[in-house]
């Protein structure tokens, strides 16, 4: 029988690991989540690891030529091939071990994309990647727009969210029209051994899904909340405070789906209404009670969907 996640499954960490593969001193914003996530990603990886990191936020922050923030190998492509350039280089690792050229040990290998280069322009690798089987562990770090770039809409940015180039007005009050593309359960539809979503407010239960996805028998896919004060519109103190009101609103909950089972990381008592995670936030300021109300209940009738799925 072939090995799965739960049986090759480290132990959970107890202690959070002193050793930085992200340097201190990059250009990310004040408050920026997205980088806490990728350093705690990174972490619960351990150095043995090779990161593909298509081009974005994190890219931009940590690579002015001629200095980098990286203390790992890492590999900066386009914003399109994350996956793809990490499929070549797992198989090329195999090959070579199996030639002798290199020491037989693991070494994870890492994508890494935001919300665009992931669910927008990067969607055909990724499928093929999971489809082909690769031992690639997949992180989506979603700040919900192409936030590098001004600022503008995804498939991965939520309906009722003002962007520039789905600004809210007359003919489009409600700003962006269309709902954010669900892309764990795209990923899951694969029939991959490992997919999860994750928040780094939450990061120990970011950093032991990070370990399944690395003990995973194939490929592993984690799509994380990553918050983003300057996209957002909140002040950067807030990010950490913003995470919890995604989850505990239901607007992004937290689950897994290992090996087909479907499992609640973080089940409320009792969701807190959608309009206290939108307070504040200057991407929602626009919506009237009417929007409120809709969103409401589109984002309680997937909730309900998604605890009879993990029943």
């Amino acid at each position: 029988m072939a090995e799965t996640s739960k049986t090759r499954l480290l132990k959970p960490l107890k202690n959070f690991p002193s050793e930085e593969y992200i340097n201190a001193g990059h250009r990310a914003c004040q408050g920026c989540a997205e980088v806490l996530a990728v350093r705690h990603v990174l972490k619960a990886i351990g150095p043995d690891m090779i990161l593909a990191m298509a081009t974005g936020c994190m890219e931009i922050i940590s690579s002015p030529y001629p200095l980098t923030s990286w203390n790992i190998p890492w590999i900066h492509i386009a914003f399109e091939n994350a996956a793809a350039v990490a499929s070549g280089v797992e198989s090329g690792l195999k090959a070579l071990r199996r030639k002798g050229r290199i020491p037989d040990k693991e070494v994870t290998v890492v994508a890494m994309g935001g919300d665009g280069g992931t669910s927008d322009i990067g969607f055909q690798a990724l499928s093929g990647m999971m489809e082909r089987g690769h031992k690639v562990i997949y992180v989506c770090v979603d700040n919900e727009a192409y936030m590098n770039t001004g600022v503008q809409r995804s498939s991965s940015t939520p309906f009722g969210a003002t962007t520039t180039t789905s600004p809210s007005g007359r003919v489009t009050p409600s700003g962006q029209t269309t709902w954010k593309k669900d892309m764990t359960a795209i990923a899951a539809a694969h029939g991959i051994p490992y997919t999860a979503t994750a928040c780094p407010t939450f990061y120990q239960d970011l950093m032991n899904k990070v370990q399944k996805a690395r003990a995973a028998n194939g490929p592993a896919y984690l799509h994380v909340l990553s918050v983003c004060p300057t996209g957002w519109r909140i002040p950067p103190q807030k990010a950490i405070e913003y995470g919890k009101l995604a989850v505990d609103s239901g607007v992004f909950p937290l689950y897994e789906v290992e090996n087909g089972i479907w499992k609640l990381s973080r089940k409320p008592k009792e969701l807190i209404p959608v309009s206290d995670y939108f307070k504040g936030q200057g991407r929602y300021r626009h919506l009237d009670e009417t929007l409120m109300k809709y969103i409401q209940e589109r984002v309680t009738e997937k909730w309900e969907r998604l605890v009879k799925l993990c029943e």
